[in-house]
């Protein structure tokens, strides 16, 4: 059995090509480049039929590489919105516990956007509670002290013992 010989893309272009230009017969040709004359007549009906999309198949291609990337990155795009929008709905926390979340020296995300995917709102989460004086304190003292010994009494009573 005749070992057959596996031939490049470019050794069959270039012989097809000069089948083409006509300047040598093709059984010169087949001579020259060491090639039955039945395979470069193969080669010059393929180039011949595939020139045409040489031209339209690149942009095409490229259109539909395109197209499918950005149908891959639509899609990733609508996937982590919906798991964002999940999360956020899981995420019902308190705004204490919100605040803990934050990372202030993330590389990555600055606080602004950690507040906007936690659903906090800036202010928020920079509030500082004012610390109550040691004068409320004081007066605030008798207040719960008869609240816990009588927690039915309503808020005018509690005015009434309060005022004497």
């Amino acid at each position: 059995m005749a070992k057959r010989k596996q031939h490049s893309a470019k050794f069959k272009t270039k012989v097809a090509l000069e089948a083409l230009k006509g300047l040598e017969t093709t059984a010169a040709l087949a001579q020259r480049f060491s090639v039955h004359p039945n395979q470069i007549s193969a080669w010059k009906r393929q180039l011949l039929d595939g020139a045409e999309e040489i031209f339209t198949c690149k942009n095409q291609r490229r259109d539909q590489q395109n197209g499918a990337l950005e149908a891959q990155l639509y899609e990733q795009i609508g996937r982590l919105k919906i798991e964002n929008d999940y999360l956020k709905k899981k995420l019902m926390l308190s705004i204490e516990a919100k605040r803990t979340l934050i990372e202030p020296a993330h590389a990555d995300l600055s606080i602004r956007r950690q507040c906007e995917l936690i659903s906090l709102n800036r202010a928020s989460y920079y509030y500082q509670p004012a610390q109550e004086t040691s004068e409320n304190l004081l007066f605030m003292r008798p207040v719960d002290e008869e609240y816990m010994r009588h927690p039915f009494l309503g808020s005018r009573r509690m005015s009434e013992y309060l005022g004497r």
